[in-house]
């Protein structure tokens, strides 16, 4: 039960493929296209696995501060997935040669004439904003190494103190994410536009990332279990999961109909024109696909227990949430970004190149840990789900 994730080599390849069509997307992308384009699409796809991996984090903090028991045996997985912040600093470090192609708040003759910026320019200004990309990584390695490094030690002494000081160090992340992933999407994703903002914004990308990180979880416990690991995966740990699922497909719901429906109603100019070019414009139809697909369809599908405690009604449900979460994004960032929607090559190839990454460096670090954390305290609770 406590094995190692074997990696084949049939799947190396494949992610290695993958990767390199994501690099000739980019390549493309950057030749045939607007330079605007290819940044925007590279900022799309590095937000989006790096909140898939933070919101996978966030998750495996949580199981430690309330002492669950159910989810013990899989929390190797999002400690697996947390691997991805030192490659996703890599590549955000990269988005500074973009910076003046996404932001208008960049440029200081643009600063210097708009009286909106001017008031913000302390806040957004490159070497800040810099500052704070830095500060925010560094934290969030650190304590994600400080918590894997506590669960490999405790596989070797077992004991409650190790399990202790785990829960202390969740706190802890779980405090400090809330702040600098909020603040990480201000900086990102919501300055694309500097003169508009909204204060649902960030918490309904905060939900986004637990949501889908949570999603993205259940999928790859499901699919290591059909390879025949998590022997101890039952139904009502499915059934769990998906509970995980939904409630969080209702939460991100909530946030996205309280954010659209205030901005609705008050109809005050400086707030809808987020929402005129999505709404109104070419962006129509995937304005409400992004509803359909992230909050009705699951909110709806899971409701039935046979499909919440099917591992193959999960994974299809999740594919369709992996979907929603990069329409959801693609709305976020390509109407203040590019001239004109389309999706094309460059967005499908770029997507796909950088879930070859992702998955290869999840696949790598399973391979080099333990899948079980065999002396947990609350491993046979874990085991015994059923009973």
């Amino acid at each position: 039960m406590d094995k190692k994730v074997q990696l084949s080599g049939k799947f190396k390849i494949a992610m290695i493929i993958l990767i390199v069509v994501g690099l000739i997307s980019v390549a493309i992308g950057f030749i045939t296209e607007d330079g605007k384009r290819a940044w925007a699409n590279l900022l799309l796809n590095n937000y989006y696995f790096l909140s898939i991996a933070l919101g996978a984090t966030f998750w495996l903090a949580i199981q430690y501060v309330t002492q669950s028991g159910w989810s013990t045996a899989y929390i190797r997985v999002p400690m697996a997935m947390s691997n991805y912040f030192i490659i996703s600093f890599a590549l955000f470090a990269i988005m500074f040669l973009g910076v003046h192609d996404l932001y208008h708040w960049s440029h200081p003759e643009a600063v210097a004439l708009d009286p909106v910026l001017q008031h913000k320019a302390p806040y957004l200004n490159i070497p800040f904003f810099a500052i704070r990309f830095f500060i925010f990584f560094v934290l969030w390695i650190f304590l994600t190494w400080r918590i894997k490094k506590l669960s490999l030690q405790e596989d070797k002494i077992g004991g409650t103190e190790l399990f202790k000081k785990l829960e202390m160090t969740s706190k802890i992340f779980i405090f400090v994410f809330a702040v600098s992933f909020s603040l990480f999407t201000i900086d990102w994703l919501m300055s694309l536009d500097a003169h508009w903002y909204s204060t649902i914004y960030v918490v309904k990308k905060f939900i986004m990332a637990f949501f889908h990180g949570a999603s993205v979880i259940t999928a790859i416990v499901i699919i290591l279990n059909k390879l025949g690991y998590f022997p101890m995966l039952t139904k009502k740990h499915l059934h769990d999961f998906s509970r995980y699922i939904w409630a969080l497909s209702l939460i991100w719901g909530y946030m996205w109909l309280s954010q659209y429906i205030l901005i609705w109603y008050a109809n005050i100019p400086e707030e809808t024109v987020y929402y005129i070019p999505r709404e109104m414009g070419e962006y129509k139809a995937l304005f409400y696909t992004e509803l359909i697909m992230n909050w009705t369809f699951p909110f709806f599908f899971l409701m039935w227990n046979r499909i919440a405690k099917s591992a193959n009604w999960l994974l299809f449900t999740v594919s369709v949430l992996i979907i929603g979460q990069w329409v959801e994004l693609y709305m976020s960032i390509m109407p203040n970004t590019i001239d004109s929607h389309g999706i094309s090559f460059v967005e499908v190839g770029t997507f796909i190149g950088s879930m070859g990454l992702f998955a290869l460096i999840v696949g790598i670090s399973l391979s080099k840990i333990p899948s079980v954390p065999m002396k947990h305290p609350y491993l046979i609770e874990s085991t015994t789900h059923d009973h």
